[in-house]
């Protein structure tokens, strides 16, 4: 018993702590251009955002394209069979000029540093193919990530995603806030493992559900930990981007590490993009 009341007592220090940094940090945030209020208000609404490369216009998205397009035939070039179950291969590519540097396009980092209310950590990037899939397992499974209490990940579409690709999938922020009853009926639910269409189903009903389907160029600005998510089963491959981004320091630093430590392999294919 003591020991519960001195986890919940060090849970709640932490998170006034949190409050406290966050209004401290208010007058300190970086100015934004006129058309970047309209992002970081949209996220704040929606917990989500999504735009296209073309419209954040970044010097720095021909030479990320170039070097994702040169990584990508070498890819995904095992035989994968009809199974159910097919894993992604995922590379970690932050220590690649031409990757990093469109993660850390000042303007970008402002916009997410006022939806973040903290100096932000950009912890890196990867690229990934998903490959087809008649069942749901790992991250198509509905979750929420855990690194910190509100954590960005930006996903760029490679190639176009229509339903048979497996698009990026949500739940509205309404739906499952901590005001709303479905939060309580999902949260020990989730709190181990994800949880499946059917599930889910039962609780928030799939009208209620958002796919992101796009074309090749799409970007998806969402907060992993607000938003109950996922990818859905494919008939055909996916490839995309994924750049990630906490406060500094993250609630829970050692979930970090794998978006630019050993976790996934850095081929010498990746090493002659420069």
């Amino acid at each position: 018993m003591l020991n519960k009341i001195s986890a919940k007592m060090a849970a709640l220090n932490s998170e006034l702590d949190y409050r406290r940094k966050l209004w401290q940090y208010a007058p300190k945030l970086p100015a934004l251009e006129p058309g970047d209020r309209i992002i970081v208000d949209t996220l704040k609404r929606e917990g989500i955002c999504i735009t296209t490369l073309a419209n954040l216009g970044f010097d720095s998205t021909p030479k990320l394209l170039d070097a994702a397009h040169t990584l990508l035939p070498n890819i995904g070039k095992d035989i994968y069979t009809n199974s159910s179950q097919n894993p992604p291969e995922i590379y970690t590519v932050t220590h690649l000029p031409n990757f990093y540097t469109w993660g850390s396009e000042q303007r970008l980092l402002n916009i997410l540093e006022h939806y973040i209310g903290l100096p932000v950590a950009y912890h890196g990037v990867q690229i990934r193919k998903d490959f087809l899939n008649t069942s749901q397992f790992s991250t198509m499974l509905w979750h929420r990530d855990s690194e910190d209490r509100r954590i960005i990940k930006i996903i760029i579409y490679l190639n176009d995603v229509e339903e048979k690709h497996g698009p990026f999938e949500y739940v509205p922020a309404s739906f499952t806030s901590i005001y709303n009853p479905n939060f309580y009926r999902l949260y020990y639910k989730i709190y181990n493992s994800g949880i499946n269409d059917e599930t889910l189903n039962k609780i928030v009903p799939k009208s209620a559900w958002k796919s992101c389907q796009g074309p090749a160029g799409t970007v998806i600005i969402a907060d992993t930990q607000r938003l109950l998510h996922h990818g859905t089963v494919r008939t055909q491959e996916r490839s995309t981007l994924f750049f990630v981004y906490t406060a500094n320091p993250p609630k829970r630093p050692g979930l970090c590490t794998q978006y630019w430590d050993d976790t996934y392999p850095k081929p010498e294919v990746l090493q002659e993009i420069r």
